[in-house]
Parts: structure tokens; C-alpha cells; sequence
């Protein structure tokens, strides 16, 4: 990016409306796999998050489980209820989601341990600087970006291969998936049609000797919520399943093994009146380029004559006129300087997050109607921003108890 560029967008002369950062380094999803693998006993990892040793561990991720809405559906949930009540010592009960909270950015930072501003993948959807057009990160890759260079570092996966044993527990889709190249490359891909198919492959591939860390993957809550919300009878019959897969684990892994529940981001529920085409507005458009992001964390890319004369203000003052304290509003620099990406951003992806980001604070969605399918705009279940409800994921540890034990 042009240095005059970077400085127009880093000049400002208000005090920045930011969200609070994530707890990188501390207590976010970054550290979930990196600490299993210090508890595992590899070498150059630091157990940050204080798991209990083991020879194995299965992480199972559930998209889209915020941590607000496990406690508040917990009726839903007697085995996870049963081991949230059992205690996990000084293991912390949640994390922090990495920024944007979305399935991109935070598996990216799961799967590689580092924030969004080192492994660039900074949205649902982001500017390419090289192609000068916005690409898509995560179901429907440009086939003119290549996963291995946006995402250049090795993975937990990759750089414990050798000395454990690495698999991934998925659908078939992902296997070799751009995003799984970008993110979660190393190891064996265990395919499973169902869920019942998945915890069966999982314990067969577990019960092999030597040490071993499993990835196990969950999207059913993330798919219901988006559809009918996360309020929806449909999302509460995912959450059961949910928790009837995790009771199968206990009995079926192997005794001992230390299993992990966590989740890439939570979810709110937008009611239709709130969401809204923000293009209509021509305010709100003005010396803007290109859009991206999510309908909670959009990305605004300004025309270069906007940006050195003053429009990146112009916009977010238009912007903070017509939404007030229902969003932040922030450029790219103020994003930068608050952590938001993490402590550093290098220098090839500071391109690909937006000039100007808007980032919900309200029940409200945010969509750029010319480049948006209708069906978008039926989406119920909504993330990306940094609220609570989108933030803050569950963390449960707990020891398996085996297949002649049951809990809960």
C-alpha cells in the first residue's frame, strides 16, 4: 500500500471509537491449539491456557456457540451442563474470538495461533490490493489467490507433524478445501457424513497408540442459526445434537483424553427492519471504491483522491450521523493502533482491510444492496462485530472418562 495512502487513512483528529481489543496472546481462540499442543508435551509452544497434561486431545469446535447462549439454552445441554458444573480448575471457561468474529478470520487465528493482522484473513469477504477486487475467504475462493501465499505460516498442524499424531474430524467438503489449505493444512482428514459416523471415526482413529491431537468439527449450529435464528426451535435441536455428539466422545475416546469444547465466534439474532441497505443512503457511499466485510463489520475502500482530501472523515462522520451509538466507526490506522488485528499487522495485509470499517454495536446488519444477492438480506442469525454475544466463545475442558464409563 502507497505510504501516503496508509497516512490519510491513519490521520485523525478525534479520539477513535473502537470495541475493545481481543485478549491475543492471553485469552482468545489463537491459544487453543498451541496450548494443547504445549499440554501435549511439543516443544516450542507455550500452555497459555493452563490444560491439564495428556497424551491426547480432541478439540471440538463448534461454529457459531457463543458462550451467552450456552448458558442461557443450558436446559438443552445436560451433559455440558454436567461438566460446566464439575469445574475445570484454572482452565478460563471462555475466550475471546479473534476480529472480525467470523469463520475466516477465527479459524485462521485458531488453526495458526496468530492474530488476523499476521495471517491476513481479515473478513468474510476482502480487497485483493494485487487484483484490485474483493475476494471471498472462505466458501467461494478467487481461484486468482492462492490459499498457501495470502496465508503464508505454517500451521499448529504442520509444525507439530512428526511428532503427533494430527488429524482433522469433518465434513468431506472441507477436505482440501481453500480455506482448510489456508488455515488447517497438516495432518489426516477423517471424512464423516454424520455426526454419529464422525464420533466413530474419531474414536477408532484415537484409539492408535502414541500421542495425538484431534480436530473435530462442528458447523450444524452455525448453518441453523444464519437460516432461523439463533433463538429458533431448529438452532435448539442443533445445540442437543450438539451435546449428544460431545457425550459420545466421553465414552468412546480413549480414557484419559483430555477433550476441549470451544467455538470461532458467537451469534445474535437481527430482526428483518434491521437490516438494512446502506448503498440507498449516497452519504454513506461517497468516494468509496470497493465494500466488503460482513453485514456486521463492513469494509469501505476509498477512491485515493477521497483519502487525501479528507474523506475518509467525511465518510465516518456521515456514517456515525445516520447510525450514532448503534455502530463504531473507525479507519483502518485507529483499527491498527487498537490491537483490533493484533500487536503488529504486516505490511501485505494492511491492503486488504478496509480505509473506513464499520462495525455493529446495535441489532442492526449492514449491506451493500448492489453487490449483494437478495437472499443475503434473509439471513436471522448474524457475526462479525465485536459484542458480547459475538465475542465471547465457551471453553469446557474435562477429561474423558471412556467407553465402560458414562457421565451426566
Amino acid at each position: 500500500m502507497p505510504e501516503d495512502r496508509h497516512h490519510a487513512v491513519q490521520a485523525s483528529g478525534r479520539t477513535p471509537d473502537l470495541p475493545p481489543a481481543p485478549a491475543y496472546g492471553h485469552r482468545s481462540i489463537a491459544e487453543v491449539l498451541t496450548s494443547a499442543a504445549a499440554s501435549l508435551g511439543v516443544e516450542g509452544f507455550a500452555n497459555t491456557l493452563g490444560f491439564p497434561a495428556a497424551s491426547r486431545v480432541c478439540v471440538v469446535l463448534a461454529d457459531g456457540l457463543g458462550r451467552n447462549l450456552l448458558k442461557q439454552k443450558s436446559a438443552h445441554t445436560p451433559f455440558l451442563r454436567s461438566v460446566l458444573q464439575a469445574g475445570q480448575g484454572d482452565v478460563p471457561v471462555w475466550l475471546d474470538s479473534a476480529f472480525p468474529s467470523t469463520t475466516a478470520a477465527a479459524l485462521s487465528s485458531f488453526g495458526t495461533g496468530l492474530p488476523a493482522g499476521q495471517h491476513g484473513m481479515v473478513g468474510y469477504d476482502v480487497l485483493d490490493p494485487d487484483q484490485d477486487k474483493v475476494v471471498n475467504l472462505l466458501g467461494n475462493w478467487d481461484p486468482g489467490v492462492d490459499p498457501s501465499a495470502w496465508q503464508p505460516f505454517p500451521t499448529v498442524f504442520e509444525r507439530i507433524a512428526g511428532q503427533v499424531d494430527v488429524s482433522t474430524v469433518s465434513l468431506s467438503q472441507f477436505d482440501g478445501s481453500p480455506m482448510t489449505r489456508a488455515a488447517l493444512r497438516g495432518g489426516r482428514f477423517i471424512p464423516g457424513t454424520t455426526a454419529h459416523a464422525r464420533t466413530a471415526a474419531a474414536a477408532e482413529a484415537m484409539a492408535a497408540p502414541g500421542p495425538s491431537l484431534m480436530y473435530f468439527y462442528v458447523n450444524d449450529l452455525d448453518k441453523a442459526g444464519h437460516r432461523y435464528g439463533c433463538r429458533s426451535e431448529q438452532w435448539e435441536h442443533q445445540l442437543e445434537e450438539l451435546d449428544a455428539t460431545v457425550k459420545r466422545l466421553n465414552s468412546t475416546l480413549p480414557a484419559g483424553t483430555t477433550i476441549l469444547l470451544t467455538a470461532d465466534h458467537g451469534m445474535l439474532d437481527v430482526a428483518e427492519p434491521q437490516r438494512i441497505d446502506f448503498s440507498t443512503d449516497s452519504a454513506l457511499v461517497e468516494g468509496v471504491r470497493h465494500t466488503a466485510g460482513e453485514p456486521r463489520m463492513v469494509h469501505l475502500y476509498l477512491e485515493e483522491t477521497h483519502l487525501s482530501d479528507g474523506g475518509a472523515e467525511r465518510l465516518l462522520a456521515a456514517w456515525k450521523a445516520r447510525f450514532g451509538d448503534r455502530i463504531w466507526a473507525f479507519t483502518r490506522g485507529e483499527a491498527v493502533a487498537g490491537g483490533l488485528f493484533g500487536k503488529d499487522v504486516r505490511p501485505a495485509v494492511e491492503g486488504r482491510i478496509g480505509d473506513v470499517m464499520i462495525a455493529a454495536r446495535d441489532a442492526v446488519a449492514l449491506y451493500d444492496g448492489r453487490r449483494m444477492r437478495p437472499t443475503a438480506m434473509e439471513v436471522v442469525g448474524q457475526h462479525g462485530s465485536l459484542t458480547k454475544a459475538e465475542r465471547e466463545v465457551p471453553l469446557l475442558c474435562f477429561t474423558a472418562e471412556g467407553r465402560n464409563r458414562r457421565r451426566g
